[in-house]
């Protein structure tokens, strides 16, 4: 077998050529660009149900309050009444923190809405958030009913 030493081989680069990486940047952006487009309607379901779960969770903390305090919060009181003590009658004698304020604002921005007694449900209490549009009777209002 004859040996050929290295200094006698021919020199090839092994980089990419320009039109392969315009070509492979191209691909990739169309498969992001696509990715997004499916994405949208996937980051509003999810806010949505991020409502739900809160929605959930308040109206456990209000029933929970409820026992504690012998009385659901007023509608002076509002929610705000599950992260601090209400000054406002009646004053519950025993009292403990429920929810921390920030637990009380929705994916908008806005505090969740709370009537006692309900509209929706005339019996007990409703919690909601008025949606992505903010306003109250919508049918993107979502709530515990």
């Amino acid at each position: 077998m004859k040996h050929i030493p290295n200094h006698h081989r021919i020199a090839t680069t092994g980089g990419y050529t320009l039109m392969e990486m315009i070509l492979v940047l191209g691909i990739m952006a169309l498969l992001l660009s696509a990715g997004v487009y499916y994405m949208v309607g996937v980051i509003g379901s999810g806010e949505e149900a991020k409502v739900k779960a809160d929605v959930q969770a308040i109206s456990a903390s209000l029933i929970r309050y409820q026992t504690k305090a012998r009385s659901l919060p007023t509608q002076e009181q509002g929610l705000k009444s599950l992260a601090e003590r209400p000054t406002t009658p009646p004053q519950p004698e025993a009292w403990q923190q429920f929810m921390k304020k920030k637990a009380l604002v929705d994916p908008w921005a806005r505090e969740y809405q709370y009537r006692n007694p309900g509209t929706k449900n005339p019996e007990s209490f409703d919690v909601y958030s008025l949606g992505k549009d903010g306003k109250e009777g919508t049918e993107d209002d979502i709530g515990n009913w």
